[in-house]
């Protein structure tokens, strides 16, 4: 099985970025934390961030030609923006999960609208890096099926 991990804007500073929300760990300590889920899971796992959408689209297009089995995307602030993020999910039609480290329904109104929550199979919010491992076991016991 194959998985690619999506993050979006920010998400490459976490442990600097509002401490307060995201909490003090790093970014460098949530692919770490990804990688070691996969290994456990025997999962192949391929994790990617990005600050522009395109490269987002490209990647969940890249996806598809890969033959993925199943995403996990955290598109950070374009959850709320991007209907071109909500395309590439629905084109590529990979069984996908939405994570978010903090609750966006307990933060700002402009945050409870999730365009990519239209697609995903599954969306978990405010569970912090263990939202990651319960994406990441969703996807495996979908998948397998």
């Amino acid at each position: 099985m194959k998985l690619l991990v999506i993050n979006g804007p920010n998400l490459n500073f976490l442990g600097i970025r509002e401490p307060d929300i995201y909490g003090a760990q790093t970014y460098a300590q949530l692919i770490e934390y990804v990688e070691a889920a996969c290994r456990e899971l025997d999962i192949q796992v391929q994790c990617m961030q990005s600050n522009h959408e395109g490269v987002i689209v490209d990647a969940i297009q890249q996806a598809y030609l890969d033959k993925v089995d199943g995403i996990v995307i955290n598109p950070a602030a374009y959850t709320h923006t991007s209907v071109a993020i909500l395309d590439a999910l629905k084109a590529v039609q990979i069984p996908a999960v939405e994570v978010h480290l903090s609750d966006i329904y307990e933060r700002e109104a402009f945050r409870h609208v999730s365009y990519p929550s239209l697609i995903c199979k599954k969306s978990i919010y405010g569970k912090g890096f263990a939202g990651y491992r319960e994406a990441i076991l969703f996807l495996k016991e979908l998948l397998e099926k």
